[in-house]
């Protein structure tokens, strides 16, 4: 999996994300007057990786990001905002960035296309979801909101609560975001969902 690109829509990775993402997050947590020691204990995680994570070192799973945000009282959407495109309605094809949230850890193979920008003035959060072979979310994850997706290409195994579902191209899905979700590609090659969400935390 390579280390945090963005993609420039021809194959050139661009300049990696986390620094940006280092500095929302220490900015979050000085706003509301934490320490590092304390936000790292109300999210259960060493305080070592959150100062990587702060100073563009190292990225959060998935998962460390939902418990952050939260503690925070901010939201992931937050996090990635950028400016919008051409009057904040039109993305062009090759603008989009690919964003990888974790990618220290080997064995998720997951990254993230953006189709509209994170961002609070928008109500819908929009990604295509890239899964590499053998790839998965890291997870279960559980918050607000509810999800939509359809599967562009490859096999996905989607796990909502207890029931498991094995999803091909064309298949779609529908579900409330409160309920433990992850998803693995099951099939050769690259997979990718479009995926859909509000409130936009994902």
């Amino acid at each position: 999996m390579k280390r945090n690109d963005l993609n420039d829509g021809d194959g050139t990775a661009l300049p990696t994300n986390a620094a940006r993402l280092g500095t929302r997050l220490r900015l979050a947590r000085q706003t509301r007057g934490l320490t590092l020691k304390a936000l790292a204990d109300e999210a259960h995680c060493s305080e070592s990786l959150l100062s990587k994570i702060e100073n563009g070192k190292a990225s959060p799973s998935l998962p460390m990001l939902h418990k952050l945000v939260k503690v925070l009282g901010t939201n992931i959407g937050w996090m990635f905002e950028e400016a919008d495109g051409e009057e904040g309605i039109v993305f062009r094809a090759g603008t989009r960035p690919l964003i990888s949230l974790d990618p220290l850890r080997r064995g998720e193979g997951i990254s993230l296309e953006r189709i509209i920008p994170y961002s609070p003035g928008h109500l819908l959060q929009c990604n295509i979801h890239h899964v590499e072979e053998d790839g998965e979310s890291a997870g279960p994850i559980e918050h607000v909101g509810e999800e939509v997706g359809y599967v562009i290409a490859g096999e996905i195994e989607l796990i909502v609560g207890d029931e498991v579902f094995r999803l091909n191209p064309g298949d779609a899905f529908v579900f409330k975001s409160e309920l433990p979700h992850h998803y693995r590609n099951v099939g050769k090659g690259r997979a990718s969902i479009f995926w859909v969400n509000t409130p936009p935390t994902f």
